[in-house]
């Protein structure tokens, strides 16, 4: 080996030598900055690596998953970050409730994601803050009650809605198909009637660009021209209302039709559960429309559905909240601004809650005797100031095209796939949808 050779090696190690004295000099560095007095008041939570934080430790397609086993050891209130970003976990019925209802104002705060804050730039109903955020969402419910949500008039838009949709699954002659686009186009109607003032035909191309754009958060197209209000500094101007109308479409499509397909892979999944949906809805209903009305007489059924939203749990973590204030919360001290995530899925899987948590079991919803119970720890549409204003309307949505669907439809895996076969597993997204699948829908009327 030439003197060369020696001083090319010597360099090298030395130059690895000094890159591992850096990282080291920067772990220290980021270690005293993530460990300062002031977080050593917080909440505790898995010791952070340099810059990233505890990406490493997350699964990230499912982080709500990670962040369930991290509540089993660190407690339901606990810290992570998320590259440097301090982000405070709420885990569990009663410490998401206290966070939420019993501290609405500390935690009612909004904290948008980057692609959201530069698209939305702080306008619409869900990453709005502030008297921007109060207007909007006065507005939309007001509007939303005054066409029609939670009265007579949506109800017979759901029910005309449903016999379309029926129509649809029947082309299929009980063979397999995804049911994806029709449910979709079906559940997106409904706010489109709100909106819009009427309903699309399912091959509409604009109608079928426009719910399909919902979920890639591209502008939405065709919204209604707005009027300038004229005065000045008033939150009423266009692109406020615009992020409104599609902040409305989006949220009224999406967890709606995704719970549908749920519910339906549930009863494909369960065929002694939907002989028991059936059944009760041929003794109490017959061959009529289902009618609001009716859920009081069909306890079992809402049992289902209800067990369905549980148990789906399809915003497995609610939209990033913010701290608006210090606040010291069961005894950790959190600052204001800090980024929360508050854990829904904890909640509707809380152990010390649900008989069965991780079980499809519609007895969560019912007494000894078969009559329907409410569940404090249900909470799907999150709760306190942010929950979701359209709630009314997604209720009855359910009800209405699920008990529909069961009227006429014996629904089962394709041929050749057992139920055991027929997978849960979530679809990776923002809300945990059904993996593709097809099931066959069995004309029973």
């Amino acid at each position: 080996m030439g003197i060369l050779d020696l001083f090319l090696q010597s360099s090298s190690s030395i130059s690895l030598l000094g890159a591992l004295l850096v990282l080291l000099l920067v772990y220290l560095v980021s270690s005293s900055s993530f460990s300062s007095k002031e977080d050593k008041k917080g909440p505790p939570g898995p010791k952070p690596f340099p810059l990233i934080g505890n990406l490493l430790q997350l699964d990230l397609k499912r982080p709500y998953n990670t962040l369930l086993k991290l509540s089993k050891t660190y407690g339901s209130v606990f810290t992570v970050y998320l590259g440097p970003q301090k982000v405070v976990v709420l885990a569990g019925y009663k410490t998401v409730k206290e966070a939420l209802v019993n501290y609405a104002e500390e935690f009612g705060e909004r904290d948008p994601m980057l692609i959201m804050e530069e698209y939305s730039q702080g306008h619409g109903v869900l990453w709005s803050n502030g008297d921007s955020w109060k207007e909007m969402r006065r507005f939309a419910l007001t509007n939303l009650r005054d066409f029609g949500m939670g009265k007579k008039a949506s109800e017979d838009k759901i029910i005309e809605e449903c016999d379309y949709l029926i129509e649809v699954f029947k082309t299929f002659k009980g063979e397999a198909f995804d049911s994806t686009q029709p449910i979709n186009y079906a559940v997106s109607n409904m706010i489109c009637s709100i909106v819009y003032g009427s309903r699309f035909e399912y091959d509409d191309p604009e109608f079928t660009s426009l719910v399909d754009r919902t979920n890639r958060n591209i502008q939405l197209a065709g919204s209604p021209s707005v009027q300038e209000s004229g005065i000045a500094n008033s939150y009423f101007h266009e692109h406020n209302l615009m992020q409104t109308v599609f902040h409305l479409f989006g949220a009224g499509t999406d967890t709606t039709a995704s719970t549908l397909r749920w519910g339906l892979l549930f009863m494909a999944k369960n065929p002694k559960i939907q002989d028991q949906v059936q059944e009760e809805l041929s003794r109490e209903i017959g061959s009529r429309n289902v009618q609001v009305e009716d859920r009081k007489n069909l306890p079992f059924t809402n049992a289902v559905i209800h067990e369905t939203q549980r148990l789906a749990s399809i915003l497995p973590i609610a939209v990033p909240h913010k701290t608006s204030q210090d606040i010291t919360f069961q005894g950790h001290f959190i600052k204001k601004g800090t980024k929360v995530f508050p854990l829904l899925t904890s909640v509707l899987h809380d152990e010390s809650e649900w008989e069965r948590p991780h079980s499809f079991y519609p007895a969560h919803f019912l007494d000894k005797d078969g009559k329907f119970v409410k569940r404090e720890a249900f909470m799907p549409f999150s709760a306190g100031h942010r929950i979701c204003p359209g709630e009314s309307l997604a209720r009855m949505e359910l009800f209405i095209f699920f008990t529909s669907l069961l009227q006429h439809f014996r629904f089962t895996p394709p041929p050749g796939v057992s139920e055991d076969e027929l997978d849960l597993t979530p679809r990776v997204g923002f809300t945990l949808s059904p993996s593709p699948h097809k099931l066959c829908a069995v004309s029973c009327m």
